[in-house]
């Protein structure tokens, strides 16, 4: 029987990079749906569990994405609303990359230090990369600062990550000028999580940190997050300190994307968000 993977993309073309991954991950079938919101989909949902036995479910899955994030999860719990008894087939949302980009870089960061108490500083903390990357310190047990130039906005996304992970230690701070000194003072783990071409630090401020034992961004598009940092770097020494640029961590993005939709076709119950998708990475290193 063939796997078929139907991908929900609330864009109006579905995304070509979430196209290809999914056939060299080995879906046989790529049903693809563009402009998906919470009110159409509920007859694509159907057409999945439907059309074959509960036997035969594992061998259908849904994958949902695209640049919105916010509105992929809600399409997403849509979907898992939809579901009733064994009528149901395994899920995925990777929304502009996010879930997958974000496991990539804090499990690349773990290569080089315990998270437990450590102090992190994630820049660019309410973006969807930076609020996931946060999400995944804190329930490994680190001490996170939420950063963006809005404090407001950072106050929101705490919030936000309590609500999943009720005793977080996880507070908000503002990235600029006069808050940068406090933001990164004794930090031992630095996330760049920013929109492209934002540039956050200098070399200089951030070599300067002199706590510092990792530092990561995700950003390809010059001028990068953390000046000094290639896009290829990948545990690419620098004074000591291990650093990861974009591509140094896409590789690894790239095995999880791969790893997970495959693990979709395994049972028709898996549901694949940013705690199980950053486990299946444990393998993958």
């Amino acid at each position: 029987m063939k796997k078929i993977l139907i991908q929900l993309d609330t864009d109006q073309l579905p995304s070509s990079f979430d196209r290809v991954v999914a056939l060299d991950a080995g879906a046989d079938e790529l049903l693809s749906y563009g402009g998906v919101t919470p009110d159409n989909i509920v007859p694509l949902v159907h057409g999945a569990i439907f059309t074959r036995g509960p036997g035969d479910l594992k061998n259908t899955a849904i994958f949902v994405g695209g640049s919105d994030v916010h509105a992929a999860e809600k399409v997403f719990e849509k979907v898992q609303q939809t579901f009733f008894g064994p009528m149901r087939v395994s899920t995925m949302i990777d929304a502009n990359g996010s879930e997958t980009t974000a496991a990539a870089a804090v499990r690349s960061a773990s290569k080089h230090i315990s998270f437990q108490k450590a102090d992190a500083l994630v820049l660019g903390g309410t973006g969807p990369v930076g609020q996931r990357t946060a999400e995944l310190l804190a329930s490994q047990g680190a001490r996170v600062r939420v950063a963006s130039r809005s404090l407001d906005r950072a106050k929101d996304t705490v919030s936000e990550i309590l609500n999943k992970y009720d005793g977080a230690n996880v507070v908000p701070c503002e990235c600029s000028d006069d808050g940068l000194a406090a933001a990164v003072d004794g930090i031992q783990l630095l996330f760049a999580c920013g929109a492209a071409g934002v540039q956050f630090l200098t070399a200089e401020e951030w070599r300067s940190i002199d706590t510092l034992k990792v530092a990561v961004d995700v950003n390809a598009v010059p001028p990068v997050g953390l000046d000094g940092i290639s896009v290829t770097d990948k545990a690419e020494d620098h004074n000591g300190i291990p650093c990861y640029g974009a591509i140094g961590v896409g590789g690894l993005k790239m095995k999880i994307h791969k790893a997970a939709i495959q693990r979709l076709f395994q049972s028709n119950d898996q549901v694949l968000k940013t705690d199980a998708i950053y486990a299946l990475s444990n393998d993958l290193t």
